[in-house]
């Protein structure tokens, strides 16, 4: 992994923040380049002082361990320019310029939902965040969160007990597990996921990490669901990084004495789409059925089927916006579309207009 180690002796650099890192990746497009820029060139970007720090940069041993701890856990570091980045998080404001990663991040991960709340849930909170993420698991759905005690915990097992895929984003290296009781958890989110984080090997989780993580959770979901929170909790945080991201933020109503309720009530009030099942918020984005349709998309239909497949929805589509988007002659569509009907998965309405048959 010589890019990695590129990016860790990088980072490592004092003062190397990411906007720095990523205007240095804009100018010499990768590590190896940076660490052989003149000092001049490195001084036009980001000043003489770092300039000097990046040249007279020698791994010592503090570095060659975050060297073996990478070949040890398989990080891979990730810059925003390479295909592995998922594509959906690079649009958002403040994207991070590389992201450490164990697991896997898949192209059907985009399909995600966050779901977020206090380290201090009730057993309820719990109970709701499971069985949230097991409902949008068992439709396909990646679910996001941050690893925390709570009710991040129980999202991802609930990902995970239904056969789900889940991400989570931490506020530390990914050399460390935080908090230290989640370790079975992490392991199995690698298997069946991803861990990521943006802070380089042997970073802490320090309070200061929290609220900046943030922002990737909200970045990599569809839409937030809040469920328990306080007035005044990184759960607000992320919902205020959410609304910044054009993201649909949920919230699940609490008991109005309960401090653990104060802040999703406060998030209602705001404005937040109030919630009392999985099934809504599935519906109110349209994916209540992805599971179903990436498995109709990929083993039932031909090419052909495929193109129209990817234009229709739940929702009624006439037969000239199918010809508009498709790109192809009315006789051709009506065929395939036959085709589709005799397969069961679409269906007909008055005034030639089609829709997915889902049910």
């Amino acid at each position: 992994m010589p890019e990695g180690r590129d990016f860790i002796d990088i980072l490592s650099v004092p003062k190397m923040t990411e906007t720095r890192l990523y205007l240095l990746l804009e100018k010499f497009r990768n590590p190896a380049a940076i660490k052989k820029a003149p000092a001049g060139e490195l001084a036009a970007v980001v000043g003489e002082e770092i300039a000097a720090w990046v040249k007279g940069f020698k791994a010592d041993d503090r570095i060659l361990k975050k060297y073996e701890r990478m070949d040890e856990l398989s990080i891979r570091v990730i810059p925003y320019y390479d295909p592995a980045y998922p594509s959906w998080l690079r649009p958002v404001s403040h994207f991070p310029t590389v992201v450490f990663v164990r697991g896997t991040i898949l192209p059907e991960d985009e399909i995600a939902i966050g779901v977020i709340g206090t380290r201090g849930a009730t057993v309820y909170g719990k109970e709701v965040a499971e069985r949230f993420a097991a409902e949008f698991a068992g439709a396909g759905v990646t679910v996001v969160s941050g690893m925390a005690r709570g009710i991040d915990t129980a999202a991802h097992w609930g990902a995970l007990k239904n056969g789900g895929r889940t991400i989570a984003v931490l506020g530390c290296g990914l050399d460390i597990t935080y908090p230290p009781e989640n370790r079975e958890l992490m392991n199995e989110i690698i298997k069946h996921g991803a861990v990521i984080s943006e802070f380089n090997i042997g970073t802490q989780p320090l309070a200061q990490n929290f609220p900046k993580r943030n922002r990737i959770i909200s970045g990599l979901s569809r839409a937030i669901v809040a469920i328990e929170a306080k007035e005044k909790s990184g759960v607000m945080n992320t919902v205020n990084w959410a609304a910044d991201q054009g993201r649909e933020v949920f919230a699940i109503p609490g008991n109005i004495y309960a401090r653990t309720s104060s802040g999703t009530n406060r998030l209602i009030k705001d404005g937040a789409i109030p919630v009392t099942s999985a099934d809504e918020v599935l519906e109110s984005l349209g994916i209540k059925h992805v599971r179903q349709e990436r498995s109709i998309r990929e083993i039932v239909l031909n090419d052909e089927e495929k193109t129209l497949w990817d234009i229709l929805s739940c929702d009624p589509v006439y037969l000239d916006e199918l010809k508009e988007r498709s790109h192809r002659p009315t006789s051709e569509i009506l065929k395939i579309l036959l085709g589709l009907e005799i397969k069961g998965v679409i269906r007909q309405l008055p005034g030639m207009m089609f829709v997915k048959k889902m049910e």
